[in-house]
């Protein structure tokens, strides 16, 4: 088995409204120094191992885990996991 880390946010051309209301608390919260806010999602997979995995990842991405039309995404492959 591989843990699967798969990290999805938004293309930088995409307005974040929940960035930003995130930004404004903290800066209401004194923490001026903060200039920008994103928000994303993590999202962990344990998968069986296989020659294709990484077809396999982009292709969950792709159809259910992202919307390419607005997200980008990006994962890792931990080195096998005991379950």
């Amino acid at each position: 088995m591989r843990k699967v880390k798969v990290y999805i946010t938004l293309k930088e051309s995409v307005l974040d409204p929940q960035g930003q209301a995130v930004m404004q608390s903290l800066h209401n919260m004194d923490y001026q120094n903060v200039k920008n806010v994103r928000i994303g999602k993590y999202i962990e997979l344990e998968m069986e191992d296989s020659a294709d995995i990484n077809q396999q990842i982009e292709a969950l991405c792709d159809k259910l885990l992202a919307n390419t039309v607005i997200e980008n995404y990006r994962y890792e492959i931990d080195e096998e996991v005991h379950s």
